[in-house]
């Protein structure tokens, strides 16, 4: 026994001899009360010699449990409803926080419990509200920008319940100003690259109207090639904008067609070299011999794989082969379609934004090889439709692979090359 144990012992004894005594020399009453308070001492002194000192709760977590019991009251019944809620729930009363569930724990803290709210949830908007027992409510939101993390956004509503009790609820409303960001952008963003091309080919109008340049031959003819060819970027931008939209109302509709992805890939490296000039050893196809079938939409297919490979031509290096790779994944069960270039590559911080709408590395360069800046957004758009994902790797200096992986149509006869399968 332990010498803190036989002084514990010790007390109990004293208090028990002690209370004898006294009690013999006092009424009923009094020794009622004696006999009543040595029974306590006793028990209290055998429980601290059981307990080892260890196992003693630490100073912090008695003041929480003292916090709960003191602001908790009736909110415990709530506890239960609130507690499955997927929204950050707080229960406040007197302007401290009674009660809160998991969600809310693990946006503002699991110590808030107890805490004056305006600690719990640091924003100047919220804060008069919630702090004012007597204020009323209306259930209107109110919109906090930089709770839990700095580009959160969140409506808190407040809503009052019995016994002094107030409700207060997050809702996380990050989406959807991100998509409304995004929706924005999008139209300033089409603004600004159709006023561009209408803006030049006006500006040379204007100055054919003028009798000495439109008698000069040579001018003429330099403005009307540049007025041409704004015209056309225009016009490829409002397909490209026109064939989004369309590529989005169908993006609920599963393709049910059977495609053979190594014929489209063969059709359009015909096109480059008959149409587009371009020779036979700048486009290397590496296939096997019999490629999978995929369900798909044929002419949004077709769009991916002239997209691809426009883009390797227009920022891959000149003279340098642009290869196609399609073959299955081990499994047999996703077809992969890769197209390399060997270009400058593409800075790791750009890669996430590539597929964002009008979203340039270079603009200056991009805008002069005529691209919109909607090319990789059309071809993530049509993968997703058609149940696959879109990949994109690179390396500065040394150029830039973009893969589209596609399901395999389940009841597809061929299965592939295992030697030719990729990962």
């Amino acid at each position: 026994m332990t010498s803190v144990s036989s002084f514990r012992l010790l007390v109990a004894l004293i208090f028990i001899l002690g209370g004898a005594i006294l009690a013999s020399q006092l009424p009923q009453s009094g020794q009622q009360f004696i006999i009543v308070f040595a029974s306590g001492a006793i028990a209290l002194f055998t429980v601290l010699q059981d307990r080892p000192a260890a196992s003693l709760p630490d100073p912090a977590t008695l003041e929480r449990q003292r916090k709960r019991i003191l602001y908790q009251g009736r909110s415990e019944a709530y506890q239960d409803i609130i507690n499955p809620i997927t929204d950050p729930i707080l229960l406040v009363r007197n302007a401290k926080v009674a009660a809160a569930n998991p969600a809310a724990a693990k946006v503002l803290g699991d110590h808030i419990v107890g805490e004056d709210v305006r600690i719990a949830i640091r924003h100047p908007a919220a804060a008069d509200r919630l702090a004012n027992p007597d204020a009323e409510h209306s259930g209107e939101p109110i919109l906090l920008v930089g709770v839990g993390s700095t580009d959160q956004r969140w409506e808190l509503r407040i809503n009052t319940l019995q016994d002094g009790l107030k409700l207060v609820q997050l809702s996380d409303r990050s989406s959807r100003y991100a998509a409304e960001r995004m929706r924005t952008d999008f139209v300033a963003n089409a603004s600004h690259e159709l006023r561009t091309p209408l803006a030049a080919i006006k500006g040379f109008l204007e100055t054919l109207e003028d009798p000495k340049a439109g008698k000069d031959d040579a001018t003429r003819a330099r403005f009307l090639k540049i007025m041409y060819n704004e015209a056309d970027r225009m016009q490829r931008l409002v397909e490209d904008l026109m064939s989004l939209s369309r590529i989005e109302a169908e993006k609920f509709e599963i393709p049910s067609e059977q495609i053979d992805l190594s014929e489209l890939v063969g059709e359009a490296r015909d096109f480059y070299i008959n149409s587009r000039g371009k020779k036979e050893n700048e486009i290397l196809v590496k296939a096997p011999a019999d490629i999978p079938l995929i369900y798909g939409d044929r002419a949004q297919l077709s769009q991916v794989v002239n997209n691809l490979l426009s883009n390797a031509f227009k920022y891959g290096k000149k003279g340098a082969p642009v290869t196609i790779s399609l073959a299955p994944n081990k499994s047999g069960t996703m077809l992969c379609l890769a197209i390399s270039d060997q270009g400058d590559g593409i800075a790791a911080e750009h890669i996430p934004r590539l597929t964002e709408r009008f979203y340039r590395v270079d603009k200056g360069r991009s805008k002069s090889i005529g691209g919109t800046g909607l090319g990789l957004a059309i071809v993530k758009h049509i993968t997703e439709r058609h149940g696959g994902r879109m990949e994109i790797s690179s390396t500065v200096g040394q150029g830039t692979t973009v893969s589209i992986i596609l399901p395999i149509a389940s009841n597809s006869l061929t299965q592939g090359d295992s030697g030719h399968a990729v990962a």
